[in-house]
């Protein structure tokens, strides 16, 4: 099939090419009715611009990269990050922009990021749950290449993060407000994330005149339920054991309820527990999971709405570093003192 051309569409209407350029380019100087009949009839012929000379002609490629990493796997496959990207992709295409997933390799060439990123002509690039002490990362962000992070701030680039030192703050006074004063914490990988939660839970169980043994703080790992389930067995077979267990996110808790199903203890009955994200998991639990909702759909979209400001106003733009900030899902997991 044949592609439609400009001067078929200016035959069909009656007009110059020049005008049908300016009306599908959206062109101040065309009057509005003029332009949509152009841009209807353009459409019912079957009209569709090419990318590639629409990017020669622009400098845009209306082309916008993802990175994200692989390891246990998140990235796509977790629900948090997965509803953060998919935000993100709404808000880009309501401007025009498509999504590219670049990777460090193209079929059996290794390349960095900003390699792949410059070989796709990308305009501006979403790094979403890298490690961004990762030396290919740093190169990326240390381009000239508009870019947003998530959860972690560069000098020169925006960030849109989770309130994470707040929200382990209200979780944490949620699980306090209902009696408990043994609180157990199963923390995540050591990434700057974790460290700010941390910080919530100490900070906060201090203002609340708690003293946490150390051996209620356990390490864990991000998105891994075999790591809860073992730091969940470490913790019930303590000789003062906690009334409540703090789990990293929701799906690790799985291993964590698991766990304490297998040593014959009852949630909330004998142990009251909490995750982290609220993703849809969490209230598909019997009894609902108790947890922190980040809002991965206003984070994703002002996430874009950012690297779309960079990319098309470079000029006027100031980065800026965005807290968005939660709620509690009181679930059916923490009871009562």
């Amino acid at each position: 099939m044949l592609a439609v051309t400009l001067k078929q569409i200016a035959e069909a209407c009656n007009v110059s090419t020049a005008t049908v350029s300016k009306a599908l380019n959206y062109a101040s100087d065309i009057g509005a009715e003029k332009a949509e009949s152009i841009r209807r009839t353009a459409k019912s012929m079957g009209y569709f611009p090419n990318a590639a000379a629409r990017a020669l002609k622009t400098n845009h490629s209306r082309n916008i990269g993802v990175t994200f990493s692989l390891d246990r796997a998140i990235g796509l496959t977790h629900e948090y990050f997965a509803q953060i990207l998919e935000s993100f992709q709404l808000e880009a295409e309501t401007s025009g922009y498509d999504l590219t997933l670049i990777s460090r390799s193209l079929g059996k060439t290794v390349m960095s990021y900003l390699e792949h990123s410059i070989y796709r002509n990308c305009d501006g690039i979403f790094v979403l749950a890298q490690k961004f002490e990762d030396p290919s990362i740093i190169e990326l962000v240390s381009s000239k290449i508009p870019l947003v992070t998530i959860d972690y701030a560069f000098n020169g680039c925006s960030a849109v993060s989770s309130d994470n030192v707040n929200n382990m703050s209200g979780l944490v006074r949620y699980v306090h407000s209902l009696g408990h004063r043994k609180i157990a914490f199963i923390y995540g990988d050591k990434i700057d994330v974790t460290t700010r939660r941390i910080e919530g839970f100490y900070k906060t169980c201090g203002e609340l005149g708690l003293s946490i043994p150390h051996d209620y703080v356990v390490e864990g790992v991000y998105h891994c339920p075999e790591t809860s389930a073992a730091a969940t067995r470490k913790l019930m077979s303590l000789t003062d054991r906690p009334t409540c267990i703090m789990y990293p996110d929701d799906y690790s808790y799985i291993g964590g309820m698991n766990e304490l199903d297998r040593l014959g203890f009852s949630i909330p009955e004998d142990i009251s527990v909490t995750g982290f994200d609220g993703i849809s998991l969490s209230k598909g639990l019997r009894p609902n999971l108790t947890t922190f909702h980040q809002d991965s759909g206003a984070i994703g979209k002002k996430a874009a709405q950012l690297l779309v400001s960079a990319i098309e106003q470079p000029d006027k733009y100031k980065f800026e570093h965005v807290i968005i900030p939660g709620t509690v899902w009181e679930g059916g997991t923490v009871k009562k003192q």
